[in-house]
């Protein structure tokens, strides 16, 4: 990253150079998964502006551009952004690349993760049931982007509440991300966490600690005490205690992650208020 900024900023705005907006993009899509949700936005804007004024609005790269950018309004909260662009993008990927392209069906899907975001989940749920459909036949039942249809689907199954769809499909997907991918592919962490969640969700509190507390260990080694990720696994794993009743370790552990979200993520970020919000209401009972 301080190479990429360092040329960024020896080179200056205004130039031509598609490899540079590359490296541009591919540093913004970092920053989104660090939890740098401003600067990410600002470079992925920058960015996309160039590729429009040197590709041209129809160019693959500048439709990934728009796609990303309307990503990160979502992981911001700007969620009616992030639908309007998400759904221009997708009009525009069927009419340039066709409607069984890998990157329509990318769309497809954040335009479906959108709509659950703004609590649209009939249209959220349909749209992800088609998209999936479709990755199936045209990538294969192993292929990671199908993989990932298939757990945003249990995560709008789950926020609909169709809980016993939701596990089971959590549960395939776990197992056939960790044959497909590995045990320790983040997307396969994903997939343990969220199974975790769900298991709370409906009762299932121990198993939901068990589960929360390997997936944390692993967590931690293979991406970091500091991601974004871990600190969601921390975060949720003091859920799982409060809902166990051991208020006294919750309270602890949101002390803890509170105090890491501002570090890292900063105190306007979602996730940090999110932290906050629950450990007051951990220390009101």
């Amino acid at each position: 990253m301080p190479h990429i900024d360092a040329v960024a900023a020896h080179i200056g705005p205004g130039h031509d150079n598609t490899d540079l907006l590359y490296l541009g993009d591919r540093a913004a899509i970092y920053r989104l998964h660090q939890g740098q949700l401003d600067p990410a936005i600002t470079q992925f804007e920058e960015v996309l502006s160039d590729r429009r004024r040197v590709l041209g609005d129809n160019h693959p790269d500048t439709l990934t551009s728009r796609n990303n950018l309307a990503d990160a309004y979502r992981a911001a909260r700007r969620v009616a952004e992030a639908i309007t662009l998400h759904e221009q993008v997708l009009s525009d990927r069927r009419r340039v690349l066709g409607d069984n392209h890998p990157d329509t069906l990318t769309s497809r899907n954040n335009l479906a993760l959108s709509y659950r975001s703004a609590g649209r989940l009939t249209e959220a749920i349909t749209l992800h049931e088609e998209e999936l459909g479709d990755c199936r036949r045209v990538l294969g039942d192993d292929h990671p982007d199908t993989l990932t249809s298939r757990h945003n689907l249990a995560l709008a199954y789950q926020a609909a509440g169709r809980m016993a769809e939701a596990i089971t499909m959590y549960e395939q997907v776990l197992t056939d991300s960790r044959r497909v991918l590995g045990d320790d592919h983040p997307d396969a962490l994903t997939s343990r966490h969220n199974l975790a969640y769900a298991y709370r969700a409906v009762g299932r509190v121990a198993e939901a600690i068990i589960l929360h507390e390997e997936e944390l260990a692993d967590c931690r080694r293979v991406l970091g005490d500091d991601h974004p990720d871990t600190l969601t696994s921390r975060h949720n794993l003091a859920l799982a205690y409060q809902a166990a009743g051991r208020a006294a370790e919750a309270i602890t552990l949101y002390e803890q992650v509170l105090t890491d979200r501002r570090r890292v993520l900063g105190d306007n970020h979602p996730h940090t208020a999110f932290t906050e919000t629950q450990l007051r209401a951990a220390r009101a009972h």
